[in-house]
């Protein structure tokens, strides 16, 4: 079966699904009967009104997938597995992830908003400059080991610094074994040091501010000119978002190269064991507190409150994890929230639709 990429200059041959990722993960969710009737794809674009997936010989555009009772996270992203109708091709049934990327939508509407599923390995791009920000590389930290995906550091701009491994030494301390590749993101032999991640069916994935060289990397790892890219302010170090949608790039070593567009207000939601993993030393010292709720401010017999005091750890990684956690608190709780108001308008719309029936 072959479909038409329409407006598409390049049509990806696609002879195995195993070149896309799949697993056996993913092919036990199914059985006889489904690959009856239906076939799987994977998500290699979001547009507004359309999805672009591909499968086996198969690269076409089809409708937006929605969960029917209204929940954000049962809705299709970059990167998902959808089963689609053999005759119809409309997508009828949205597989299980084994990873999930998402972030409180910008506004005060409280709306998930998903960045990418199925994730082999996150690339979280900085620089060498003033960019470089330890408490936005611990939020994408907590974000990726939450998910259980693995977590990279990369630093750009190393062209541009005299002490490139200062900035390599601040970031490796941030979890144990933690992979840093500090790079000339515009220099081919430097980026190809990140290909070991990027190996047939694996799926990667950047997230960075705008400007640190997220989409000059994707063009040296694809050999192409796909993404735009502006030059960085000199006044800030900071560049201009140049990335507009998400979508899944085909490298020549058989990898999936996902690209996000800049984030500037990333909010952390339900993530606390990947807080829990960040910030290791500090959830550890919290269990010895004399009190269970300890605010570790002037509680007595504090353990984290003795170990600033001792020199043993610092008090502004202190306030970033407190910070941090006091977000992660407020968001969920307000997703559950959101999650509970969501199913009520489902039920009561599935009541509607019967009773119109009737």
């Amino acid at each position: 079966m072959h479909a038409e990429t329409g407006d598409k200059s390049m049509t990806y041959k696609i002879s195995e699904l195993a070149d896309l990722g799949w697993t056996a993960f993913y092919s036990s969710q199914l059985d006889t009967t489904d690959l009856e009737t239906h076939f799987p794809v994977k998500v290699a674009e979001v547009h507004r009104n359309n999805l672009r997936v591909v499968g086996t010989s198969l690269d076409c555009l089809v409708p937006p997938f929605y969960d029917p009772d209204g929940d954000d996270e049962a809705q299709a992203t970059v990167g998902d597995w959808l089963l689609l109708d053999r005759e119809t091709l409309q997508p009828q049934r949205l597989l299980d992830r084994k990873s999930l990327f998402k972030r409180f939508a910008p506004g005060t509407g409280r709306k998930i908003q998903l960045i990418a599923a199925n994730i082999d390995t996150l690339f979280i791009v900085s620089s060498c400059n003033q960019d470089f920000n330890i408490a936005r590389l611990e939020r994408y930290l907590a974000l990726a080991l939450d998910a259980d995906i693995l977590a990279v550091i990369v630093l750009t701009k190393a062209d541009l610094t005299d002490v490139p491994e200062d900035y390599e030494r601040d970031a490796a301390k941030l979890i144990q074994n933690l992979s840093v590749v500090v790079l000339d993101a515009r220099n081919s032999d430097d980026v190809k040091r990140l290909l070991p991640w990027c190996g047939k069916g694996q799926t990667v994935a950047f997230v960075g501010s705008s400007g640190v060289g997220k989409s000059t990397i994707i063009n040296t790892l694809t050999g192409m000119e796909q993404i735009a890219t502006q030059d960085v302010r000199e006044d800030d170090a900071k560049g201009r978002h140049t990335t507009t949608s998400r979508e899944l790039h085909l490298l020549h070593t058989g990898g999936w190269l996902l690209d996000t567009p800049g984030i500037r207000e990333l909010q952390l939601t339900d993530v606390q064991a990947g807080l829990g993993e960040v910030f290791a030393d500090i959830t550890k010292l919290a269990q010895s507190c004399r009190f269970r709720d300890c605010a570790h401010e002037t509680e007595p017999e504090c353990a984290i409150r003795a170990a600033v005091e001792a020199g043993e750890l610092d008090e502004n990684r202190l306030q970033r994890w407190k910070k941090l956690v006091a977000e992660d608190a407020y968001n969920t709780e307000s997703l559950i929230e959101r999650r509970a108001k969501d199913k009520t308008f489902g039920k009561m719309i599935k009541r509607v639709k019967q009773d119109t029936r009737k």
